[in-house]
């Protein structure tokens, strides 16, 4: 039986290859929709549903230091590998100032403290020169790229995500090419957007990491925090085209500041 919510994210729960959606409704919260249904768990703090959205009227809002998460023994669909693995992770997103600057990590599974990075939509990577744009993530070795200090192997787009203010982020992965999106647009910055990744992503086994949202695991303890509030999160198995995402901006237009 649908109600109301089901109808507002109906035009993503039809697209081919969703594992799972969130759109942070006040009456299922943390559940997800979509093929499987998975319960995001508060590891820290209490984020809060509050109103105001694009999916809906309400959004999840996550103070500094505040993060969401699914154990990995709990969440078996999000836990996407293998050498010819694709991947999306898209949300809306209104990104608030924090005491300090960092990474920030809105969701995936990404752990560098036990070198098990596989997938995750950052903003802000701030490597090559960059800061704040949409950056897609994916490892196949788990660990650092090989001869690096960190994983460098990451799409990261043109446009600056601002503050305050309603943004729809995503980003692809189809085996080749990491590709960011920024608002619904392929986010083209030369020799970055779409970077070439032929390594497949990594297996982490049963020891490694759970699906985060707005931390990751690293330095031994959690960081690189996102700060602000997200009224909508989806993962999907598979690379989305450029057209299904426009599509799904179309549907979902943003707030007006």
């Amino acid at each position: 039986m649908h109600n109301k919510l089901d109808k507002d994210i109906s035009n993503i729960l039809s697209i081919p290859g969703l594992v799972c959606c969130w759109d942070f409704n006040r009456a299922h919260p943390f559940t997800s929709r979509g093929t499987y249904v998975y319960e995001l768990e508060k590891g820290k703090g209490n984020p809060e549903i509050v109103e105001g959205g694009v999916i809906g009227n309400s959004s999840v809002e996550i103070r500094e230091g505040e993060y969401l998460f699914i154990p990995r023994e709990k969440c078996g669909a999000l836990d996407i590998h293998g050498q010819n693995a694709g991947v999306t992770v898209l949300a809306w997103l209104k990104r608030k100032k924090k005491s300090f600057s960092q990474c920030e990590a809105v969701a995936g599974m990404w752990n560098e403290t036990d070198k098990k990075r596989q997938y995750c939509l950052f903003l802000d990577i701030q490597l090559y020169e960059s800061g704040d744009q949409v950056c897609g993530h994916i490892s196949g070795v788990g660990g650092p790229t090989p001869g690096e200090r960190w994983c460098m192997d990451v799409s990261i787009g043109e446009k600056k995500v601002g503050y305050n203010e309603w943004t729809f982020a995503a980003f692809t992965y189809d085996g080749h090419l990491i590709k960011s999106y920024y608002n619904g647009e392929f986010d083209e910055r030369a020799g970055r957007n779409p970077y070439r990744y032929d390594d497949g992503i990594f297996d982490g086994g049963k020891d490694g990491s759970d699906f985060t949202v707005a931390a990751v695991h690293r330095s031994s303890e959690m960081g690189n925090d996102f700060v602000g509030q997200i009224s909508g999160l989806a993962v999907f198995d598979r690379a989305l085209t450029a057209a299904e995402i426009k599509k799904l901006h179309n549907d979902f237009p943003l707030p007006k500041a």
